[in-house]
């Protein structure tokens, strides 16, 4: 169990809550649900409905499509924010390389936010952003 400052660090961490002030994170965090998963295990498929995003308080996991690794994520990083925002079907599988724990934000949380701290949605913005000029740059190369 995170204490809330834990919660805090954690979610500060995330680029799309990077300049939020500390009491509107606080709020924040102490909404997200905390789930723990063993190690080899599939949080989610691709092409499932997906309304949640997760930030990855301990432990790996593998982002892939099929037998196909696209990357790895570890503490303190987040996934599964895609579907949130364009509420389309998960676009890869996620599984667990080890135990993990994760901190759970749902697409209703992610929106009630947004309609308190409009700032968000900015940050959100630059965010995704950022991920397309990397993708941009990666294809380039």
């Amino acid at each position: 169990m995170l204490t809330s400052v834990d919660r805090l660090l954690f979610v500060r961490q995330v680029p799309i809550f990077k300049e939020l002030r500390d009491d509107f994170i606080v709020r924040l965090a102490s909404v997200m649900n905390e789930l723990s998963y063993p190690s080899n295990y599939t949080i989610f498929q691709q092409g499932q409905e997906g309304r949640s995003l997760y930030i990855l308080v301990s432990g790996r996991v593998k982002v892939h499509i099929g037998d196909t690794k696209l990357a790895e994520v570890d503490r303190g990083k987040y996934f599964g924010e895609m579907a949130v925002f364009d509420t389309q079907p998960r676009s890869a599988s996620i599984t667990t390389l080890e135990s993990c724990e994760c901190l759970e934000l749902t697409q209703e949380q992610l929106y009630d936010a947004i309609e308190e701290t409009p700032e968000i949605a900015v940050n959100i913005i630059r965010e995704l952003s950022r991920l397309i000029r990397k993708l941009n740059e990666n294809i380039s190369h």
